[in-house]
């Protein structure tokens, strides 16, 4: 439903974002919704049983929320694997190379740094695969407890494959309730940094790159500007 590259992924009001800004966008709010039970979960699953409370289903209010082991849902994990060999294995191999070449030591102003630079190319590269999934063909199984198909065909057509629409229509009024101040902790996890390295990237007339070589490029030179 979503990929994100943000500056973190353990910080609960974070998390409790992105699965506004998905429902946002979809209008509409899932029967259930299960997570696990890392604190981070925490407020997202808030919302979702505040936005369900005045339903009646069976799983109206608190009951659309529920806690299960990341190890129990074995399609998200075998997800994690393909997305690991396909995409981000790249990106581990590539900031380890960075790290052994010294270019970055971890430091809080580096850190920064590449948060700033690689944020935009990452997002892009989150955006494609989410996007070649969902188009792709999940071959049936008789042993699986989902039908087979292309995932947005089964998404949007449900009833032509034996399933039925969970989703609840949301209007954005509705979520408007939720305040976003502080949700987001920003491009590069420091705003007084980023605001620096902004600056940098206008005073010095750099390009904003396109892949991972013309990033790599602008992270070298802010670093060079920058002294970090």
């Amino acid at each position: 439903m979503w990929l994100v590259c943000g500056a973190t992924n353990n910080n609960p009001a974070v998390i409790a974002h992105n699965y506004i800004n998905c429902v946002k966008s979809l209008g509409v709010i899932p029967m259930r919704l299960r997570t696990d039970f890392g604190t981070e979960n925490g407020t997202m699953a808030a919302i979702q049983c505040t936005l369900r409370h005045a339903h009646t289903d069976y799983y109206a209010g608190s009951s659309s929320h529920s806690y299960g082991s990341s190890t129990g849902n074995q399609r998200i994990e075998s997800w994690w694997s393909y997305f690991r060999r396909g995409r981000s294995q790249f990106w581990m191999d590539f900031f380890g190379d960075l790290r052994d070449s010294g270019n970055f030591n971890g430091s809080h102003e580096r850190q920064c740094l590449l948060r700033f630079c690689f944020t935009g190319v990452l997002q892009k590269d989150l955006d494609e695969c989410k996007d070649l999934w969902n188009k792709h063909r999940i071959r049936p199984s008789r042993l699986a407890s989902c039908p087979g198909g292309i995932p947005n065909k089964l998404y949007l057509l449900p009833h032509r494959y034996g399933s039925r629409d969970c989703g609840f229509a949301v209007e954005e009024r509705e979520l408007d309730v939720f305040p976003e101040e502080g949700l987001l902790v920003g491009l590069c996890g420091d705003p007084n940094i980023g605001e620096y390295l902004q600056q940098a990237v206008q005073q010095n007339t750099l390009q904003q790159p396109q892949d991972w070589e013309s990033t790599t490029e602008l992270y070298l030179a802010l670093k060079d500007i920058a002294g970090f």
